[in-house]
């Protein structure tokens, strides 16, 4: 899966936050909702809009976001 095919960025949207295409539902509050236990079905119906792969999407955003990370050693 791309995310990029579900998620988007535009400054005239949430001052530019990444996404859900065609929605103002914010990929972090997916994932945090997510963190916090909410299901698949519990986000969906929250928000009508949302589908599956959307949710899926914000995950791989996630890997993809952390996999390019540099991590600097401070002792």
């Amino acid at each position: 899966m791309n995310w990029k095919d579900n998620l988007h960025s535009d400054p005239k949207i949430l001052f530019g936050k990444m996404v859900i295409k065609n929605t103002r539902i914010p990929v972090d509050l997916i994932l945090e909702k997510l963190g916090h236990g909410i299901t698949y079905n519990e986000l969906i119906a929250a928000y009508p809009r949302l589908t599956v792969e959307d949710i899926q999407a914000c995950l791989f955003f996630a890997a993809d976001a952390t996999k390019h990370e540099k991590i600097l050693a401070v002792a």
